[in-house]
């Protein structure tokens, strides 16, 4: 079985209350953009690959289309680790592909990709629900409704200002009470300072963890930030593979790691990083950067693959109008079950490609 084309897609899906408008303190969007990879073999299986473009500018999936060809077609799709070693592609476009070929793999041999990375551990992967910075009325409100909806952990975005982000905790707790595990993620807002006395403000409110609330580097200053509060720190940005983790621990820099497929570099690093986390005690959660249902479906196979894995893992899927696949993965009482279809369970639509697709 050898690669006979490749084709990249940009598609723009609109996104739906409670998430839409998805405020960070960098931006506001209303939709989730992201890059269909679809791998064709002699053999006549396709396989199915994503990786966010979401926000970046110059984006030309025609180009990205090209690079692919140019490096896959001829090649052994089954060889992923010759793939990681020889590859040298941007590491968005590298993952997108390697997704799909876990999916062609999987489907040429039958079964699914949770089972090729080692075996499933869980039947049923818990994902968290996300929000965007929301006033207090309005964050209790969605915190309410995420409850009736079955989540028990919600995420949200933060980082305008300590003041905003307080009031937005606040009227979580005020609405739900402990009934759901709470994250807050400022996406680097905050120097060390800063992020210290913000520490202090949402201590009383238990958190499971604070996200990233300062610049990837140096990891001096989140050990640091560490030692100056007992609310947990979690890393994201400063996570960008295997050696990066390693790393981190090293310097004590978290208590807990946050992967993602279009960072790392695929499905395989996010597993290895996740048995580092396993051997070390640390969890890991899965990083959702708006993702559509291939990256979904990957998230789900590497989480119910790996130990590590046992916290809830960021998704924002519930919030799409549509998606790309030809059959939506079903979110149940804030849980995903992992699928025993070959590959990653999933199949592109053609038609919702079509509808979605992005000139560029």
């Amino acid at each position: 079985m050898r690669v006979s084309n490749v084709h990249v897609t940009i598609v723009d899906v609109p996104q739906i209350a409670p998430i839409a408008p998805y405020r960070s303190h960098v931006r506001s969007s209303s939709t989730t953009r992201s890059a269909i990879v679809q791998v064709e073999t002699t053999d006549g299986l396709t396989g199915w690959g994503e990786h966010n473009v979401n926000f970046l500018e110059g984006v030309s999936g025609l180009r990205m289309q090209q690079q692919a060809r140019d490096w896959l077609i001829g090649r052994d799709p089954q060889n992923i680790n010759g793939f990681h070693r020889d590859c040298q592609m941007e590491n968005r476009l590298k993952s997108g592909i390697e997704m799909a070929l876990w999916d062609l793999c999987g489907k040429a041999l039958g079964v699914p990709v949770a089972v090729l990375l080692g075996g499933i551990v869980r039947e049923r992967v818990e994902v968290a629900a996300c929000m965007g910075i929301q006033s207090y009325e309005r964050a209790g409100e969605i915190a309410a409704y995420y409850v009736e909806q079955g989540f028990r952990t919600l995420k949200t975005k933060a980082g305008a200002n300590m003041h905003e982000d307080v009031e937005m905790v606040r009227g979580v707790r005020d609405a739900v009470g402990d009934k759901l595990q709470l994250r807050v993620d400022p996406n680097r807002a905050y120097s060390p300072q800063q992020a210290a006395e913000l520490c202090k403000l949402l201590a009383p409110y238990n958190l499971q963890y604070l996200e990233q609330p300062i610049p990837a580097e140096p990891l001096s200053d989140a050990k640091w930030l560490r030692s100056q509060t007992t609310v947990p720190i979690a890393l994201n940005e400063s996570v960008t593979d295997p050696g990066s983790v390693l790393a981190i621990l090293e310097a004590h820099a978290a208590a807990f790691i946050l992967p993602d497929t279009h960072i790392a570099g695929g499905i395989l690093p996010c597993l290895t990083i996740g048995r580092i986390c396993e051997a070390a005690g640390i969890p890991c959660i899965m990083h959702c950067g708006h993702d559509l249902g291939p990256k979904t479906a990957a998230m789900v196979h590497v989480a119910a693959a790996c130990q590590a894995y046992s916290l809830a893992n960021d998704t924002t899927y519930f919030g799409l109008e549509d998606d790309i696949i030809t059959e939506r993965i079903e979110i149940r009482d804030g849980c995903i079950s992992i699928t025993h279809k070959p590959g990653l369970g999933i199949e592109g639509d053609p038609a919702r490609i079509a509808r979605y697709k992005v000139d560029c």
